[in-house]
Order: structure tokens, then sequence, then C-alpha cells
């Protein structure tokens, strides 16, 4: 993987499809969790814990377990209610295990022709445990992506790795398994591209961990109107920017987070004030990957991607 430093005061003005300023990306993930594991090793929950103190892998946590099950079986549909009486989809990211244990969310999103984007195996593994072992890493990044392949009937365009811990071989890896675009580089308001070492073509569509459910409300502890004032102002300022040139607003969401009821006002409050702006794009990643692909030329100078 490589890609060049290329600063936006460098680049050329990006113009996105049909006059649009502000792609807007709405990223619900659908995380599956393992309730034990078989090794004592200290248990990774792959996303922060409602109740602190971490145990070994072969002891059941019940409270972080059964409050992330709380997204799968009560929040997600109600994040579902709101994306539907609000007219906008979600780009929506799915581990292979989510698919295998629970089935009707993932048939929820595909009867609606949402994205799905593969987010690993199960969210308590870490592509970087296999940092030094490649073969190791490519099997994980096959296997989730046969899993995907064979519960959709297509194959998966993008990738984020579980808490966005990929290696230095992930996206060469991923080019050469077929993959269009990653998220898993936090660094920018554009798309870029990224070279990779078998020639094929990555674009990068950043994810993002600042404007996210966890970060918001808590990390940082933010009321239901404390988030809205975040996701708005940081609408706002982008708007302001895409005046110039193109930007993408990705929001991370997870069901378990703001699938609350305390929450969920603010993802709907803040659909609704977006939507008042005609220039507004409510893009899927894959559209804004497989139209950069075609179109990068035109933002960043031969030799500059």
């Amino acid at each position: 993987m490589h890609y060049d430093f290329v600063p936006i005061s460098e680049r050329k003005p990006l113009k996105w499809p049909n006059g649009k300023r502000l792609a807007i990306i709405l990223t619900t993930n659908f995380e599956y969790w393992d309730a034990v594991r078989e090794s004592p090793k200290m248990f990774y929950p792959g996303g922060p814990s409602i109740v602190g103190g971490d145990l070994p892998g072969n002891v059941y946590d019940n409270p972080n377990y059964t409050w992330r099950e709380y997204g799968q079986r009560i929040g997600v549909w109600r994040m579902f209610d709101v994306f539907d009486a609000e007219g906008v989809p979600s780009s929506c990211t799915v581990n292979a295990k989510m698919m295998l244990e629970r089935p009707q969310v993932i048939h929820a999103a595909l009867e609606r022709k949402w994205e799905l984007i593969a987010h690993n195996y199960v969210q308590t593994d870490l592509l970087t445990d296999n940092m030094f072992d490649e073969a190791a890493e490519r099997e994980v990044i096959r296997s989730t992506l046969k899993v995907y392949e064979d519960f959709c009937g297509f194959k998966s365009k993008g990738w984020l790795s579980s808490s966005l811990r990929s290696t230095l071989n992930t996206v060469d890896i991923l080019a050469e398994e077929g993959v269009l675009f990653t998220c898993d580089l936090l660094n920018d308001d554009q798309p870029y591209m990224v070279r990779t070492r078998s020639g094929k073509p990555m674009v990068s569509v950043s994810y993002t961990s600042e404007v996210n459910d966890f970060t918001v409300f808590m990390r940082q502890g933010n009321t239901v109107n404390g988030g809205i004032d975040v996701f708005k102002e940081q609408f706002d300022w982008l708007y302001a920017e895409s005046a110039a040139s193109g930007r993408f607003m990705n929001i991370g969401l997870h069901p378990h987070v703001i699938g609350q009821p305390f929450r969920i006002r603010a993802l709907r409050d803040f659909i609704r004030y977006a939507k008042q702006f005609d220039d507004v794009w409510f893009a899927t990643r894959e559209e804004i990957a497989s139209w950069y692909a075609n179109n990068h030329a035109s933002h960043v100078a031969t030799g500059k991607q």
C-alpha cells in the first residue's frame, strides 16, 4: 500500500455528479460479538463497553454482551424506522458472523437495497492479530468475503476493518481479492486513490472516529441535543467548504448506541436538517468509489494519486 501526501491545497476542485456539493454517508454498523472465546487471554470487545473491567475470553460478560445485543434486537429496527420515514438510505457495514447469526437484520437491509460493506469476520478479532502473518490475514479476509457472497449473492466492493485495525498488507490483499474501496484510512474529507502492489485500483473513502456515536455520546458524554449540535456543526463547515470543492461527511452509527430511545432523535433531526439542502447527496460508498475511480485524474494530477 502506498498513497502520496497531497494536501487539499494542491488538489483541483472536486466536482460531484449532478451538481452536488456535499455527499453524506450515514454508516450503520451491523456487528456481531462472540459471547465467549476458548482462550483465557483478555477479551478484546471490539468497541467501548457499557460496564468497565476486562474479563478473560472464556468468561461470559453478561452486561456488555446483552447491551450490544440490544442493538440487534431493538435498536437497529428503530433506526430502520427513522431511515424509512425520512426516505434516505444507510451505507451498512456487516461482519460475517452477523450474517450467520443475525440474518434478519441483513435481509432487512437487502430488502431496502441498501449498501453492505464487508466488516471483518467477527467484531472481536482484529486483522492486526496477523500483522506478521500475511497468509493468515488473507484467510480472514477471504473467509469474510465468501460468507458475504454466499449470503448476498454478489461480491462486496468495500471493506472496513474491525475497530479500523488494518495492517500494512490489508489494502494490497483487498485489491487482489477484487475489493474496490477501503474505509480504514481516516485522513481525508475527499476520496483518493491508493496504490497497490498488484496495480489494481483502490479508492479510500474514509470512515470516521470523530463524528461517531461512540465518540460523541459515550466518550464525550453529549446529550441528544449536544449530539445534534456536533452533527450539524460538522455539516455546516463542510457544506461551506464544498462551495469551492466537493466534500463528504460520514457519521458512524451503532444500533446499541444511537438506537437507544433517548438518542435516536439525534439521527432523525440531523437527517431532517440535511434534507433541506438540494445540493446534498445521500450517497453510498460504492457510488463515490466507482465514480472517483473513473474521474480522479480531474481532481489530483497524474503522479499524485
